[in-house]
């Protein structure tokens, strides 16, 4: 799985979110997380549309979760951004047909994405905020090959 720089701004920005108890400005954000401040200001506008995120103007102003952070999961930022969790050449797997020696590739595909939705979906940004993950994630992390 390859997560852009976009995903990866978007959820250290949120994660930041997730623990502040206030809104926090993008200038805020992006000294906290050692952010482009135009890039995360972009990102941010999407997070917002996508309905992430709501913005307020004035003194007190800023950003903050359009939701409480544990209803708020990986998966939904990087759909929020960058669409489908996983798809080949812009198409879903399960809309693909391989045929010969490749067929048993769709159900490849298909696992590929259950176990990402296994994870992405299951962790939370107040887990992520917390230093908290759930076991699957910790037992996963456990395992040194997981590191190689």
């Amino acid at each position: 799985m390859r997560l852009s720089a976009r995903v990866d701004y978007a959820l250290r920005a949120m994660s930041e979110l997730a623990a502040a108890d206030a809104p926090r400005t993008v200038d805020q954000l992006s000294v906290a997380q050692q952010i482009p401040n135009k890039y995360l200001e972009s990102i941010l506008g999407e997070l917002r549309r996508g309905g992430l995120l709501r913005s307020q103007r004035g003194p007190d102003g800023g950003y903050r979760l359009a939701r409480p952070a544990a209803e708020v999961s990986i998966a939904d930022v990087i759909r929020a951004l960058d669409g489908e969790l996983a798809n080949v050449r812009g198409s879903r797997p399960e809309h693909l047909e391989y045929v010969g020696a490749a067929a048993s590739l769709q159900k490849v595909w298909i696992a590929l994405r259950a176990s990402e939705r296994l994870i992405l979906e299951g962790v939370s940004l107040a887990h992520v905020a917390a230093g908290q993950l759930p076991a699957p994630v910790v037992d996963l992390v456990a395992n040194p090959a997981a590191w190689k």
